[in-house]
């Protein structure tokens, strides 16, 4: 080609070089026939003509991301050739491109090559479809049948871990499902939208779908196996392509779609999960929370996670996530990151997990770490991790405010058929029943969940669907400030980053616009007319009216939210088209809608102030450890993940006058604050008969089950109380005796492991008389004695022997750690899937 060329200057010589390898390349992929290179140079201009005899693979417009690691052939076509295209002439396609030495033209939109088949066409509709999701399944899928097809042309075909045929049928499918979804999406579509979409599918191409799953299912698993440059997919993408396929398959079958947020063995179905990954959504939540990408790098923090770390959000972006992991804890983390990247097999995705997390002056931060992945409109897969700090409770999925909504032809509700309407007095029927079902609705949503900004975000949901364009929500919090709870728009493009939740100014003497006026008690207010910031008498105002003219107001209604004589906060409800205001006639329905709503504020203020009092209770009631020279101890508590943040568990650890060690682990029934006042009452009367009669163990349980069946005689309990006795040089020995609870376990240095099961009684509350008996056991130096509540093993539906060997498989992996390290690994390794508050004392006996 070079001698073809020759005269020609040699940066064009180069340049066509280029572009001839990537389209003989696209022919030699996807037409697979015989191709005709022709080249030559004229008036200094090269021209060069590639043709194959496969004009059914026609060129449509292809998306290209940034990320992307294939079809960027013909994308360098566009941007070098100064003209291109393609010429279809009886059994022959000849792609073609000219190079100029003056400036070329703006260059065409980027394309790909398909298969178009002619014949008859299935119709298969995908409902849910999150377009950036389809976009980085489809680029992982398209990376894999690469660089099998490279393995089948190389040297050694052998090699593949696929039929050749089976390879070529799958890309030739692959290719028809980009050009159907190309033909059917508007060219405008944003990538953050989520989708239903109609594909045409050749009945030809569908036979093949089999064939595609099981080439998609080896590669993926060769990837698995590090048989692949290309990593396997990520949980969300593997099960988004096996949806698609199945999709496929129903549909040719003749059966209905089922949408992705309903499709059985998905990651997730919540609307976090369909909405394209959005830094603002990030910055908007009042959660800690960090993002960070596929290299581990953070790329994005909101200020309460930096406050809650002591960092600046600034200064985090850009360090790698290992700054916020504690030392002992960042070789497993690195070896977890790097396993899911090179296996896609998660393991604490989606899963709460409690571990703690490093504070910029070098504290450790007890935390709860939720991790889910999101993926970017640009390609990218994006690690979005909420860290919810242990004493609070921690909040439920939360639905995306932002997540795309389908939208009807009328603005404000959808649009029914013409019908005789019922008047009863001034309202008709139907408006009545629309009446009725928003007011429930909205109720609904706020009451089904305990958490009050998860709900009110709920409850603006409904409304921006089917009252206003959007809401906004503002709370008066103790001591006058006022916290912008929720906003919530029926267009999430709408809400920029100059939209955010959190403090706003202080309503002052100054303050006299509507949302001051209505927070000292005034209204429901109709604003049929909206002023201009610059005509706000004080901050507060200025901030609304900003608010105002950022997403647009035409007509806006704003509304107090009393309970019980008091102010809580207001609801402001805006429409944007001046064609349809809110009227006088609203100012009923809408004071209905606040009155509910503050019901549902009110008892979610209660609830959350009585929850905190137990909070508080509770962490009164863990004690600090006593530092004892030749034994080290650590302990742990973790409230459940899905119950209120309070129960029965605890742990006890003091030196009696005559210098034994007491060590006590129980479990009151219950998780609730009476559980906690119980809980605290044995755990007071325990210490008390402990400190004044140094008995055996067994004697000092019975006397507790005594003056617990006079003074308590409801509650029932579990606890084991243990004596390590001996000098500081040891040896040591565990006297101990256990009212109805698990059995502590003992791991020796070197890994050997076995519980402790005599000494058992029954639970505390059950019969005070019973004698108790107390066992002895030996305690080897560096040995790890672990006392432990049911939370930490027991699992719905599995033994409890397989429970417990578990729990041995662990510690003895761990026998030689720090024994923090040792306490922190079990509480990741099992305490993600529990259900139940976990409670773990951890004593190692160590010569001085």
């Amino acid at each position: 080609m070079r001698a073809a060329l020759d005269g020609a200057p040699p940066d064009l010589v180069a340049t066509a070089l280029l572009l001839t390898s990537e389209l003989v390349t696209n022919a030699v992929i996807h037409a697979r026939t015989e191709i005709e290179v022709r080249a030559w140079a004229a008036a200094g201009r090269v021209h060069v003509r590639i043709s194959d005899e496969r004009p059914c693979r026609a060129l449509v417009e292809r998306r290209l991301h940034p990320y992307a690691t294939t079809g960027w052939g013909m994308a360098l076509v566009d941007a070098l050739a100064s003209t291109h295209g393609v010429q279809i002439e009886g059994g022959r396609k000849t792609a073609w491109f000219e190079l100029w030495p003056e400036a070329p033209p703006p260059p065409p939109a980027s394309a790909q090559v398909i298969m178009s088949r002619p014949g008859p066409a299935v119709t298969v509709t995908l409902v849910d479809l999150p377009y950036a999701l389809y976009s980085a399944a489809r680029q992982h899928w398209e990376a894999l049948l690469r660089e099998l097809l490279l393995a089948v042309y190389g040297s050694d075909p052998s090699g593949a871990p696929v039929r050749a045929e089976d390879i070529l049928v799958a890309h030739d499918l692959s290719n028809v499902i980009g050009g159907s979804m190309a033909a059917a999406v508007d060219k405008d579509i944003s990538e953050a939208d989520t989708i239903s979409v109609s594909l045409a599918i050749p009945a030809d191409s569908a036979r093949d779908l089999g064939t595609f799953c099981c080439v998609l299912e080896d590669a993926d698993a060769a990837a698995q196996q590090e048989s692949l440059l290309t990593l396997p997919a990520l949980p969300q993408i593997r099960a988004f392509w096996q949806w698609i396929c199945d999709e496929v398959a129903r549909q040719v079958a003749g059966e209905h779609p089922i949408s992705w947020t309903l499709a059985p063995g998905t990651p997730s179905t919540r609307p976090l999960d369909l909405a394209a990954w959005d830094a603002g959504d990030l910055q908007a939540s009042p959660v800690p929370t960090i993002a960070a990408d596929e290299e581990d790098r953070i790329i994005a923090v909101n200020e309460p996670v930096a406050d809650l770390l002591g960092w600046r959000a600034d200064d985090l972006v850009g360090q790698r996530v290992t700054v916020l992991i504690p030392e002992h804890l960042r070789e497993r983390h690195m070896v977890a990151f790097t396993s899911l990247l090179l296996t896609g097999q998660p393991r604490i995705l989606g899963h709460s997990i409690p571990l703690p997390a490093l504070h910029r002056d070098g504290r450790l931060v007890h935390v709860r770490l939720n991790i889910q992945i999101q993926e970017a409109a640009d390609g990218r897969t994006v690690f979005v991790a909420q860290l919810t700090p242990r004493t609070a409770a921690p909040r439920a999925p939360r639905e995306d405010r932002y997540a795309p909504r389908p939208t009807s032809g009328d603005r404000y509700a959808p649009a029914a058929p013409e019908k005789t309407e019922r008047v009863i007095g001034e309202e008709t029927y139907e408006a009545a029943l629309e009446r009725l079902s928003l007011l429930a609705d909205a109720g609904s949503a706020l009451s089904s969940t305990l958490d009050l900004e998860e709900g009110l975000n709920r409850a603006c949901n409904v409304l921006t669907r089917r009252l206003a364009d959007w809401c906004a929500v503002d709370l008066l919090e103790e001591h006058g400030h006022v916290e912008r709870t929720s906003i919530v728009h029926r267009d999430p493009r709408a809400l920029t980053s100059g939209v955010y939740l959190g403090r706003l100014p202080p309503v002052s003497e100054a303050s006299h616009g509507p949302l001051a006026r209505v927070l000292r008690g005034a209204g429901p207010l109709l604003l049929t007319e909206i002023p201009s910031p610059g005509r706000a008498p004080s901050p507060l105002d200025a901030r609304q009216l900003d608010l105002f003219t950022r997403l647009g107001a035409s007509s806006a209604i704003i509304a107090p939210l009393r309970a019980r004589r008091e102010v809580l906060g207001a609801l402001t409800l805006v429409r944007t088209d001046a064609g349809r205001p809110f009227t006088e006639q609203d100012l009923p329905l809408v004071s209905d809608l606040v009155r509910g709503i503050a019901l549902g504020v009110d008892s979610a203020r209660l609830y959350q102030k009585t929850r905190h009092t137990a909070e508080r209770l509770q962490r009164s009631l863990l004690p600090h450890l006593p530092h004892i020279e030749h034994l080290q101890l650590a302990a742990r508590y973790a409230p459940s993940s899905t119950t209120a943040q309070v129960g029965g568990d605890w742990y006890d650890a003091f030196v009696l006058p005559s210098g034994d060690t007491v060590l006590v682990i129980g479990d009151v029934t219950g998780h609730d604050l009476q559980a906690a006042v119980a809980m605290s009452a044995l755990r007071n009367m325990l210490r008390g008969i402990a400190l004044d009669r140094q008995q055996p163990p067994g004697d000092v349980l019975r006397r507790l089950d005594l003056a617990s069946h006079v003074l308590y005689r409801q509650a029932t309990a579990t606890c084991l109380y243990g004596l390590v006795k001996g000098p500081k040089n040891g040896p040591w020995q565990l006297h101990h005796a256990s009212a109805g609870h698990l059995p502590p376990l003992l791991t020796t240095a070197e890994g050997d492991t076995r519980y402790l099961e005599e000494g058992a009684g029954l639970l505390i509350g059950m019969d005070p008389d019973l004698p108790r008996p107390t066992a002895c056991d030996p305690l080897p130096a560096h040995s790890t004695l672990l006392l432990f509540t049911d939370g930490l093993i027991e699992r719905r539906g599995e033994s409890l022997d397989d429970s417990l060997s578990r729990l041995r498989q662990h510690t003895a992996a761990l026998a030689r750690a720090p024994l923090d390290v040792f306490c922190d690994e079990l509480l990741i390794g099992l305490g993600a899937h529990s259900a139940d508050d976990i409670a773990l004392l951890a004593v190692r006996p160590v010569p001085p």
